[in-house]
């Protein structure tokens, strides 16, 4: 009887395995999962990117899809289909004009310093203002300048990219189709923004609007 070679017992499993692998990693893990996580999870020699590539096309046309998130991936409900998980309950909480504005800066500007935001705002922007958008953890620390004094940037977070349904901030809308949306004033042009930015604004919690909820 032939003997099974060391080399056999290392052997990735099948890729339709190693899908099933992913599959299972993602249902059961709450947050996007990255290449690497997922590869630190698998057996050695799984190809992750393979899997998932396979993955993707398998829910493609189902009720739940395989997204990107950033560099992450998870499983979320087709778009199409997100009446069905909808609960109607609005909470409304205080949400600054400043902070939407400083948001939409760090947004549209990213790597941006606070220095930075406030020249296109034309005011100073409050301690406050960005605590609160670290606290929401909608943007973070990006890398420092190299430039005198090495102010830290600015830059959005995956959670803001998997708030409003975007694989990338390259997939931010337009300035027209804000402005077609009802979601944009000339106030909150991009580098012309207004001067009264201290007023809050109640911002229903349950809408999905860009810079809104």
């Amino acid at each position: 009887m032939t003997q099974p070679s060391e080399k056999s017992l290392f052997e990735a499993p099948p890729m339709g395995e190693q899908e099933r692998m992913v599959e299972a990693i993602l249902f059961a893990t709450a947050e996007p999962l990255t290449l690497a996580d997922l590869s630190s999870r698998l057996p050695q020699g799984c190809d992750a990117a393979g899997a998932l590539a396979h993955l993707r096309r398998r829910y493609d046309g189902r009720g739940v899809h395989l997204v990107r998130v950033g560099d992450a991936y998870a499983f979320r409900t087709a778009p199409d289909l997100g009446y069905l998980m909808q609960k109607e309950t609005v909470e409304t909480r205080k949400l600054s004009r400043a902070a939407i504005e400083t948001l939409a800066i760090i947004a549209y500007h990213q790597p941006v310093t606070r220095a930075e935001i406030e020249e296109i705002r034309g005011v100073a922007v409050s301690r406050g203002t960005i605590d609160q958008l670290l606290e929401m953890e909608w943007i973070r620390f990006g890398r420092r300048r190299m430039t005198p004094g090495r102010p830290v940037t600015f830059v959005v977070t995956e959670e803001f990219l998997d708030h409003f349904g975007l694989e990338s901030a390259r997939d931010l809308p337009g300035l027209k189709e804000l402005r077609q949306a009802g979601l944009l004033d000339n106030r909150l042009l991009p580098g012309s923004f207004g001067t009264d930015g201290d007023e809050d604004e109640a911002v229903p919690q349950g809408q999905s609007e860009m810079f809104g909820d």
